[in-house]
């Protein structure tokens, strides 16, 4: 698996949406955006492949499991994932820009290949978080020797359309119409929580923390395979062996994502940041880690367990679902028993 940020694990809060004050800014080597970002707002250009020629498994072979897995049965989802091969881009009444049902309301962020915009249904008056993706552009970019961007997104989707746990984003529909350049997964909406200042505090913390850790223990036990090779997602969540390019075990990345989205919480700010993606990258391989003396001993203990360079000797997911600070009053982490039963095999989170 990659980085957790990427899976889209959150407290499903319903509240009123704020609008984004995010630029239209891209190509920029700020350490807070998605590595898999090449900066592409819409506009066909020219971009250089990767050149990496060192070994990498085949999409073939991912896309077989995806679909070998869906053909035996072991999908959760009990409503399918809704597919559209037609885009009526059109304006209501009010000039309001429209796709097919869903009428636009405000960016609310850069994506890596495109932008995720706010709309609301006109059906169903319920809001969605739509990503416009870019298909001619997605298809110039490799992200490794046999794969594209485009087949990247498109097993994204794959993976998508087999899930179904509380804690991860569902995705609702695709729009691939393949008369337009455009590519659209609408997904439900979350509003999210901004950590700053202070942090969330021990008992927040502890509450979205333990459905992160419960949303990628299922995530986990459906995935055989978690030896990678291409540097995963935002580079502050990035684990010290994914900054060296070296081939790393999925799941201990993980586990380092989910000490640093705690770290934030809890101290509301990053362990290793700085000024330039070379920068961060150097400073979360070599400098030591950071935390006030004044913290509580077992939330220490957690956090040098979680934020251990060495993968090796880093805390497995399941220990840290076994934490005592993790666990507190509420008991250890349950494990989401899933409808296709595929996650009640034995859980080889390691």
């Amino acid at each position: 698996m990659g980085c957790s940020s990427c899976f889209g694990l959150f407290t499903k809060r319903r509240e009123s949406p704020s609008q984004s004050r995010d630029s239209d800014g891209f190509l920029s080597d700020d350490p807070l955006i998605c590595q898999d970002d090449y900066g592409h707002d819409g506009e066909d250009a020219d971009f250089p492949f990767e050149s990496d020629t060192r070994p990498r498994r085949s999409v073939k072979r991912a896309q077989e499991i995806i679909m070998s897995r869906a053909q035996s049965g072991f999908v959760c989802r009990q409503v399918p994932v809704k597919e559209t091969n037609k885009a009526f881009c059109h304006e209501d009444e009010e000039g309001n820009k429209m796709v097919n049902e869903y009428v636009h309301l405000w960016k609310i962020g850069s994506g890596s290949y495109g932008k995720v915009v706010l709309y609301r249904n006109t059906e169903d008056g319920k809001l969605y978080a739509l990503k416009v993706l870019h298909k001619s552009y997605m298809k110039k970019v490799r992200v490794a020797p046999s794969e594209t961007a485009m087949s990247d997104v498109l097993r994204e989707v794959s993976i998508m359309k087999m899930l179904d746990h509380p804690n991860i984003v569902n995705l609702i529909e695709v729009i691939d119409d393949p008369e337009i350049y455009k590519f659209y997964m609408v997904l439900e909406y979350v509003e999210g929580k901004m950590v700053c200042g202070n942090g969330l505090g021990e008992i927040v913390s502890r509450k979205y923390l333990r459905e992160i850790i419960c949303g990628l223990m299922y995530l986990h036990s459906h995935d055989d395979d978690d030896m990678l090779r291409r540097s995963p997602g935002t580079p502050v969540f990035t684990a010290p062996e994914c900054c060296q390019g070296l081939t790393y075990h999925g799941r201990a990345a993980d586990t380092w994502a989910i000490g640093v989205t705690l770290y934030c919480m809890i101290l509301g700010q990053y362990p290793f940041l700085g000024d330039t993606l070379q920068e961060t990258y150097d400073k979360i391989v070599n400098n030591p880690l950071e935390i006030p003396d004044a913290i509580n001993p077992q939330l220490l203990d957690f956090l040098e367990g979680l934020l251990c360079k060495d993968p090796g000797d880093r805390m497995s997911l399941q220990s840290a679902a076994q934490n005592s600070w993790v666990v507190g009053e509420e008991g250890p982490v349950p494990e989401y028993w899933c409808r296709c039963g595929f996650g009640r095999r034995e859980n080889h989170v390691q």
